[in-house]
């Protein structure tokens, strides 16, 4: 047992709905450390088992339904409806719009709601939102279902995040984080396989190949969304799956790792000053922003960008050549999780990861040869996806506080969501996309790298500062419960690197 384990162990405090310090029971004080950590082991084991394969499953299906319009593009979308390069950008655009506006207050609604019901509303929701791709006929009604789509998932992803932030130590979130982002790549992969497959269903009732892919994963969308309501737990307070002691524990380790997200907490306006007020939140909205873009027009882009390498072949033959670069994404998306999580060096995993990523993109734009330029997709892909997973983990691990978490998370995301608007609008010059390429390449190299860095050297100074008792004044003056309402700001936490 750590040392920090030792000064909580047996009573823990915490604080309820009315800011007063309750006692939590620690039904294990009384075992040795062999017999806790057996237990504890399996505790961690059960949650993986119920919470990370369905939330997986739900964020495939997600970043599915969001992105498959660029297979739906080289499926003839655009010539069908009479779509300009614009007209076409203008459709990616507006996702992002409506997401993004939304994204912030998610995080407190589904605190509020509980997430066993507002994670299926809004997937019965986005999913009727998908269906209604599949009948448009014209640009207004595309731009229409797209802005609905974006407003019904807004939810989900910084949802998940922060839901499973609330149930793991921050040295067991990032695998669990990088496992569920890793459905991003998988969907890339399965959304090429898919589309070529439902692509054969062109002209079956009356609907093109395009539409298919809108109706079917639709129509797969809210069936899940039903299942959900059956399937989703709620916080650790309140999960049904779990016994008055298991609770118990799941609020007790977090307790232990410097954390009171599993404690239930009524929301207050000073938890969005607090988070407004901290720099980390504004330099880790520049972080990701420089990581979600580069996301967007890869995975919207993608199809396109092998089509124009030059090689020949059908639709068909190009939705699939796009799915090797997403499986190596998805390994390395675990695989820099599992690392991040065992090194706690989250700052130098992106600044690694990003590396590789620019060299990617530098290959894509720097010559014609098509074998080049597809190696190239894989190094890009790699230098994408596990930084998302691993920055959105590092945000998590050094804010603390239920509501403060859930807003940081959520003007993160939202903010890099934003961003996806910038990737709509800078492939239209092919079949080179110099300007695309180059775009990312600044976003990458100056707000995800030079972010990264700059994260990286001034949360190593305030670790060092607070072991040196230069923010023990900080506590000056205050009781308790004031102590355990500071959260991060608490001079004894040390913030993850």
């Amino acid at each position: 047992m750590s040392d920090n384990e030792k000064i909580y162990a047996g009573t823990l405090g915490a604080v309820d709905n009315s800011n007063m310090l309750v006692a939590i029971s620690d039904p294990d004080a009384h075992l040795s450390e062999d017999e806790r950590k057996v237990i504890d082991r399996k505790l961690v084991l059960r949650l993986d088992i119920i919470l990370i394969p369905w939330l997986s499953l739900l964020y495939l299906v997600a970043f599915l339904d969001r992105t498959n319009i660029g297979n739906a593009k080289i499926a003839h979308l655009e010539t069908e409806l009479g779509l300009s390069t614009s007209k076409y950008n203008a459709t990616l655009t507006i996702f992002f719009i409506s997401y993004s506006i939304f994204e912030p207050i998610t995080n407190i609604l589904i605190k509020r709601l509980r997430p066993s019901i507002f994670i299926p509303i809004i997937m019965v929701t986005w999913g009727a939102s998908m269906l209604s791709m599949g009948f448009v006929t014209n640009f207004g009604g595309l731009l229409a279902a797209r802005w609905f789509l974006g407003f019904c998932e807004s939810g989900l992803f910084p949802g998940i995040n922060y839901y499973l932030s609330c149930w793991y130590k921050r040295s067991e979130f990032g695998i669990r984080a990088a496992i569920f982002f890793s459905a991003a790549a998988v969907s890339g992969s399965f959304g090429g396989l898919l589309a070529a497959a439902i692509g054969l269903l062109d002209g079956k009732s009356g609907l093109a190949g395009w539409a298919w892919i809108f109706v079917i994963e639709g129509v797969f969308t809210i069936l899940l969304g039903i299942l959900s309501f059956f399937v989703i737990q709620d916080f650790p307070d309140r999960a049904q799956f779990l016994s008055t002691d298991d609770r118990a524990r799941v609020i007790c380790r977090l307790k232990f790792d410097q954390q009171s997200s599993a404690a239930h907490e009524d929301f207050r306006s000073s938890y969005m000053s607090a988070a407004l007020r901290d720099w980390k939140t504004w330099l880790s909205m520049i972080i990701y922003m420089g990581c979600d873009m580069a996301l967007y027009a890869f995975a919207m882009f993608l199809p396109s960008i092998v089509i124009n390498l030059g090689w020949g072949g059908s639709v068909v033959h190009s939705q699939l050549m796009s799915v090797p670069p997403y499986v190596v994404a998805a390994i390395f998306t675990v695989t820099i999780g599992y690392i991040a999580d065992c090194t706690r060096q989250r700052g130098l995993c992106n600044i690694c990861t990003s590396f590789i990523g620019i060299i990617g993109f530098s290959m894509l734009i720097s010559t014609p040869k098509a074998g080049v330029q597809y190696a190239g997709t894989f190094l890009a892909a790699i230098g994408i996806y596990p930084c998302i997973a691993n920055t959105i983990t590092w945000v998590a691990n050094n804010t603390e506080g239920v509501y403060k978490r859930g807003v940081v998370l959520g003007l993160v995301i939202g903010w890099g969501n934003l961003n996806g608007a910038v990737s709509s609008n800078i492939y239209f010059d092919p079949p080179r996309y110099f300007v695309g390429h180059g775009v990312i390449l600044a976003y990458m190299a100056i707000f995800l790298l030079g972010g990264s860095l700059l994260m990286t050297v001034l949360l190593r100074r305030e670790n060092a500062k607070r072991k040196r008792g230069e923010r023990d004044s900080w506590l000056d003056g205050l009781d308790e419960i004031e102590i355990e309402m500071l959260g991060d700001q608490r001079p004894d936490f040390q913030y993850t690197i």
